[in-house]
């Protein structure tokens, strides 16, 4: 079975240029939720083992909110948004009109605000794959988790434990007005799906 690390210059180039695209999709959105404009910056994508994860996340004892979304149709995977507290609780006061500042004030009900807010953020992404393919990828209704960055990301790791330790992994920061926020993405297709990705784009071959 084919590892990430297996893929080449050509292929990293277009897996960025996807989520490059998925980034402008995802500002767009963000904008027209929190009423203003919203710039980015141009997304990282790296390879990267889980623990490494970890620590870019602020330590596996750093407190997040995740949002797993599992990818279906064409293509098989999940993407993973982990999101600090400081975007959850800007989009909680702009959405709900409550003022809050930590994980604890979190409402019911503002918790299925933050889930449809990941069902779009995810859709921005999937956008971009199926614009770029022609595949047909659908979404799973979301799910959230407020965690430890270390009891979050083991459910990603032990779904694809197959594929070594290593994740597919955008980072990005959102500047709206005088406030910065930063997302994380894990997308995680399966082999063969990312194999078809690539097929359908026209870039072949996996370095050994």
């Amino acid at each position: 079975m084919e590892s990430y690390q297996n893929l080449n210059e050509l292929q990293l180039s277009v897996l960025s240029e996807i989520g490059n695209i998925g980034a402008g999709n995802a500002a767009t959105s963000l904008a027209h939720i929190l009423a203003d404009k919203v710039m980015m910056s141009v997304p990282q994508l790296q390879i990267i083992d889980v623990s490494s994860m970890a620590s870019i996340l602020g330590g596996p004892e750093n407190e997040l909110a995740g949002i797993l979304v599992n990818m279906t149709g064409d293509v098989q995977g999940l993407l993973l948004f982990l999101l600090d507290e400081k975007f959850i609780c800007l989009l909680v006061n702009v959405l709900m009109e409550e003022e809050i500042d930590d994980f604890d004030q979190i409402s019911e009900l503002s918790m299925s605000a933050i889930m449809e807010i990941g069902n779009i953020l995810a859709g921005s992404y999937i956008s971009a794959i199926s614009t770029m393919t022609g595949l047909n990828i659908g979404l799973s209704t979301p799910q959230i988790a407020i965690d430890m960055a270390g009891a979050i990301l083991s459910y990603p790791a032990a779904q694809f434990g197959a594929m070594g330790d290593d994740l597919l992994f955008i980072e990005e920061d959102f500047l709206s007005g005088q406030s910065s926020i930063k997302s994380h993405l894990l997308i995680m297709p399966e082999p063969k799906s990312l194999r078809l990705i690539m097929e359908s784009l026209g870039v072949n071959g996996w370095e050994n």
